[in-house]
């Protein structure tokens, strides 16, 4: 038996002490997760992203927790991950939605006899002394694989009091949806997912009853939107179902639920919207109901990027979606110097005729150029940033149609980038600043990603018969895609070139979808007719996804 001392940062920073009995030979993790203490990883502890680093007191030197077996006695400092959320930029302003519907919620109240009486569609849910019919509230809850925005709303007056988001807490324990699945599976592991979800929301549902002055106990109905994997995980529900053939959803949305570990009213309801499959969610429904996608003339793609790429092709109101595991390269996560979008990160990149540098850090205002001193601040590259870089390095010639790294062509502006390209001991590296790089394997990565989401774009428009050409609008949905720019995405090819100048972000349909859903009842039965007649397309099943995406791999 070994006894060891986590020493971590929680909240506000302020350092705690977390004394943990392990078995001889578990790792630090194992030990970490015995102690409820929160060490970030991934990869769900897989040995595959390098970033559960925990320093040894004894030694200082930094170790990987998933695979450092514990040393009796020693004291391992853990960075504070709860600390993350006061610098992460998280889109918390909900696209708007196309669907004007009459307020109509779920939740009704009356007073009558000195006592109030609360309904969800016609019934009984239960009562309150006194009249406290004017007190009717309600949460719009997107779940993200990385993070949650909850917007409390006035169910009476149909409006928006205020909003909040956070870093989804189970990012600790895996990055993307099949990384929980997997912890899922492991003893503890549903429970500390719930767990920790719960927690957050509970803690943005008291934040946004303190801001607005309301009591959280007149909050009667939440509305989940979020992949199929995040509604399991939310609602408690075991999702192993999801990660084995058939791919088998456990709940396909549609209904009500109570929960004990969401504090609102006692008997407040939960209300999941429909799920369109395993693999394409209530939020991918909820965004076709907030960009009236079902309803548009001629032909638009929908897309969400991110760890899952999910896809929606629309023609004249025939609907047929699949998604496309794009793994976390566009959240930064197996990304050498990748970062969430929070203070420090490189969010936009450019380079200037001359050779020379410019990028923009999220907290810091303007543009900054590698000889700024303010670049030193540069902390690591998020997701657009990333796909920027690569962008920039591929238009310049210093990376090449198969992703290598090579040598441009001549000037001086060509010398300048080439120096930037050095040697290190994982490779050949690309260096914005110093301390900051992007290398010959992350731009792997990126291809990985990108070929993905390129091949599901493809494959849906075969089956419809058409081509890039034939496509009116693309809408890029999602917190993430809102802060993507078209050029990138048509120069590293995610996106086909003749989507250029058609392309729009319409930043978060899934809270605007769900915040519709709490307002007006009548649309989560559109909602369900729509999400019944979407077609399913199981990419996996295609004979022709392995043949594009090797098509799509290079730039």
């Amino acid at each position: 038996m070994a006894r060891i001392v986590f020493v971590c940062g929680e909240g506000g920073g302020e350092a705690r002490r977390v004394s943990v009995h392990a078995e001889a030979g578990q790792s630090i993790l194992e030990a970490a997760r015995l102690g409820g203490v929160g060490v970030e990883t991934p990869c769900g502890g897989e040995g595959a992203c390098g970033k559960c680093l925990v320093t040894a007191a004894s030694t200082q030197e930094a170790v990987p927790a998933c695979s450092t077996p514990v040393k009796d006695g020693e004291v391992y400092a853990v960075p504070d991950y709860a600390g993350g959320n006061k610098s992460l930029r998280i889109l918390s302003a909900r696209a708007m939605c196309e669907y004007s519907a009459e307020t109509a919620p779920f939740i009704t109240k009356e007073y009558s006899g000195g006592r109030t009486n609360v309904y969800g569609g016609g019934r009984l849910l239960g009562g309150e002394e006194g009249d406290s019919s004017a007190s009717l509230y309600g949460l719009a809850v997107d779940i993200g694989t990385t993070t949650i925005v909850a917007e409390l709303i006035d169910l009476r007056q149909g409006k928006t009091l205020a909003c909040e988001s956070a870093l989804n807490p189970q990012t600790k324990y895996a990055q993307d949806v099949l990384g929980r699945i997997r912890f899922a599976g492991k003893e503890g592991g549903l429970a500390a997912l719930y767990g920790s979800f719960a927690g957050v929301l509970n803690a943005l549902s008291r934040t946004l009853a303190e801001r607005s002055g309301i009591d959280t106990k007149h909050i009667y109905e939440t509305v989940y939107s979020g992949n199929t994997t995040m509604l399991h995980l939310a609602c408690n529900i075991d999702p192993s179902s999801l990660g084995r053939h058939p791919y088998t959803p456990q709940t396909t949305g549609g209904v009500h639920l109570m929960d004990a570990g969401v504090r609102l009213s006692p008997f407040a309801l939960i209300y999941l919207p429909p799920v369109i499959s395993a693999w394409v969610g209530a939020d991918i429904a909820s965004g076709i109901l907030a960009t009236g996608l079902s309803d548009k003339k001629g032909l638009t793609l929908f897309v969400d990027i991110g760890t899952n790429g999910e896809i929606v092709l629309a023609k004249d109101g025939r609907l047929a979606a699949s998604s496309t595991a794009a793994g976390p390269a566009f959240e930064g996560m197996n990304i050498a110097c990748g970062m969430r979008a929070q203070d420090g990160a490189i969010e936009a990149f450019a380079v200037r005729e001359d050779g020379s540098l410019s990028f923009t850090l999220i907290g810091r205002e303007g543009a900054l150029s590698e000889d700024d001193a303010g670049s030193a601040g540069a902390a690591g590259i998020c997701g657009s940033g990333i796909l920027d870089i690569a962008a920039e390095l591929v238009r310049t010639g210093l990376v090449d149609k198969r992703g290598r790294f090579v040598q441009p062509g001549g000037g001086e502006a060509a010398g300048k980038l080439a120096a930037r390209v050095r040697r290190t001991d994982a490779g050949t590296a690309f260096f914005i600043t110093e301390g900051v790089y992007i290398s010959q394997n992350d731009i792997r990565q990126i291809q990985l990603a990108k070929s993905a989401i390129r091949s599901g774009i493809e494959l849906l428009l075969a089956r419809f018969g058409v081509d890039a050409r034939d496509v009116d609008r693309a809408v890029i949905a999602g917190s993430f895609g809102y802060h993507l720019n078209e050029k990138s995405l048509v120069t590293i090819g995610l996106l086909p070139p003749a989507f250029a100048g058609k392309v729009s972000f319409a930043g978060n349909t899934s809270l605007a979808g769900a915040a519709a859903l709490l307002l007006s009842a009548p649309l989560r039965e559109r909602l369900a007719e729509i999400a019944a007649r979407v077609e399913k397309i199981e990419l996996a099943e295609d004979a022709g996804f392995e043949k594009s995406f090797v098509k799509y791999i290079g730039f």
